[in-house]
Formats: C-alpha cells, sequence, structure tokens
C-alpha cells in the first residue's frame, strides 16, 4: 500500500475516499491498513464539514426536538420558563428566551447553551 493520501477537493475524490474506507473496514488499529483507515476518516470529515456543513438548529426547534425526546408537554416547560401564557409565547416565536430561561433549559434538558442563546428564525428575519 503506498502512501498516496492527500486532501480531498471534490465529490470525485470524496467517492473514492469513502470507497476505499469501505475496503479498509475493520483493519486492525496499529496496523499500516489501520493507520490508512484513519487518516482517510479525518480527511473524509474534514472535506464533509466544508461541502456539508450544518447549521446550529434553531432554539425552539431543539426545544421542541428534546421534549419530544423525553415526552414532555408544554406544561412541563413551565417550571423552566415561567406561565403557560409565557411557554406559548416562546414556543410560538412571539418573544426571545432570558438568560434565566437559557440556564434554566440548559441545566434541566440538557440543551447545549450554544444553541439555546441564538436567534429564533423570527428574530433572525426582523
Amino acid at each position: 500500500m503506498t502512501n498516496d493520501l492527500k486532501p480531498i477537493r471534490s465529490e470525485s475524490d470524496h467517492e473514492a475516499a469513502m470507497a476505499e474506507v469501505e475496503r479498509l473496514w475493520g483493519a486492525e488499529s496499529g496496523t499500516p491498513d489501520g493507520d490508512r483507515l484513519d487518516l482517510l476518516i479525518t480527511l473524509i470529515d474534514a472535506y464533509e464539514s466544508r461541502a456539508y456543513p450544518m447549521d446550529t438548529p434553531d432554539p425552539i426547534d431543539a426545544i421542541q426536538f428534546r421534549m419530544e425526546q423525553l415526552g414532555l408537554t408544554r406544561k412541563d416547560l413551565e417550571p423552566l420558563i415561567g406561565t403557560r401564557a409565557r411557554v406559548a409565547e416562546i414556543m410560538n416565536r412571539k418573544r426571545g428566551l432570558s438568560i434565566d430561561m437559557i440556564r434554566r433549559l440548559h441545566k434541566e434538558l440538557g440543551i447545549s447553551a450554544e444553541v439555546l442563546i441564538r436567534p429564533t428564525r423570527n428574530e433572525e428575519a426582523a
């Protein structure tokens, strides 16, 4: 096996690297094939991060997703956000999250603070 690894710069490079990973899959760590597999995965990850960037989710979408995961209702958010009316305003994107709400949602639901501090879709459009 030659050491001909190079950066992945195109979709065809990506496809070739993926095919090589498939061929090497299961190679023992610390062997030449295992080392090559590790390097290819690193190169593929770098290319995919550039070629297919993933936006951080909207805070409300993140809250809704976590609610679904945990089987929570809007009523369950009241201790974290406030009154029923306040929960409705937040979840309907009529009002932004306060720092205290962000802290409580992060602590109790495990939602990334980085996600929660982002503006919602409605705030970005304003």
